[in-house]
């Protein structure tokens, strides 16, 4: 279980990385040229969904880490059937 739930943190980390590296292109390419600040956007009424979103995150990245690591990702593969390898009919030994 700590396992599964390491694995959502991880999910969690990636999303927060994702995002700082977004913030970070705008800061460096948006920002200087047009000094548009997305203050007129109205991003203020979505920020009740944020806390969800996280919660989502984490659950998903946990539920993943479950599969994978209780090994029920890889318990319905199939191993193809060895075949002995063919000589050719004129080769000898």
């Amino acid at each position: 279980m700590f396992e599964s739930c390491s694995a959502g943190v991880m999910a969690v980390g990636v999303g927060i990385a994702s995002v700082l590296i977004v913030v970070c292109l705008y800061c460096v390419f948006v920002w200087p040229l047009t000094f548009w600040d997305l203050a007129n956007l109205g991003l203020e009424k979505y920020g009740s969904y944020a806390d969800t979103a996280l919660w989502s995150v984490f659950a998903g990245g946990t539920l993943a880490g479950y599969w994978c690591f209780s090994g029920v990702a890889f318990k319905n593969r199939r191993k193809a059937p060895l075949k002995p390898p063919v000589r050719p009919t004129g080769a000898r030994r």
